[in-house]
């Protein structure tokens, strides 16, 4: 079974945003260089960075996390990335 990542970028409008992959990475890419596959949140504030990774053990435990983060408020996001640096 493959290991699953949360992760956060941070957009060129300084916003903030979440997804699932399998490669953190190869997905960041996708989001700052291809139209096709990039989520269209992203494709219109490029270039983005990755900020944040989390490794769980599960897709469904990835789309659980996602949901986590999503629901927390632009502060607490900031503040869990404060502490992962």
């Amino acid at each position: 079974m493959s290991d699953w990542y949360v992760y956060i970028v941070r957009c060129a409008d300084d916003s903030l945003y979440t997804g699932v992959a399998l490669d953190p990475a190869r997905r960041v890419d996708e989001h700052n260089h291809n139209d096709r596959l990039a989520a269209r949140y992203t494709r219109a504030r490029r270039p983005v960075q990755l900020v944040y990774r989390e490794k769980v053990a599960s897709r469904a435990e990835a789309l659980s996390r996602e949901y986590a983060i999503k629901q927390l408020a632009r502060h607490e996001k900031e503040k869990m990335l404060d502490t992962t640096c």
